[in-house]
């Protein structure tokens, strides 16, 4: 297992969703992020361009869930991993994509997809 950098709880409104209200109206999805990468050398120099800077990443990874719309959260999720992925030093990533308004009839909690993309 590799050393992370974690952002939960990220939250963004975008037009994601395969029904026109969705598009029109826009939505709340939630997003957790997992970056692994190794971090001895950040901890042995204290330099920030050892590592991840986790502010600018989670302003990435809003941006990317806010460009345009697409239908399902799997792809939004891709794309995020895209993001993180572009930063050199990290291995490896788990991302989530939370959509708690999604429209179900039923109650429920939450609905979430999950994926794991390496640079391997």
């Amino acid at each position: 297992m590799m050393d992370r950098i974690t952002l939960t709880g990220l939250r963004a409104t975008a037009h994601h969703g395969v029904f026109e209200h969705e598009r029109r109206d826009g939505q709340e999805f939630v997003i957790d992020v997992v970056a692994e990468l190794d971090l001895r050398a950040a901890a042995l120099t204290d330099a920030l361009h050892d590592t991840v800077h986790y502010g600018e990443l989670a302003e990435e990874v809003v941006a990317a869930v806010e460009r345009d719309p697409v239908d399902l959260i799997e792809t939004v999720a891709e794309r995020i991993a895209e993001v993180v992925l572009a930063h050199p030093v990290v291995e490896q990533t788990i991302v989530t994509v939370h959509k708690p308004h999604a429209p179900i009839t039923v109650p429920f909690v939450d609905v979430s997809v999950t994926i794991v993309r390496s640079r391997r």
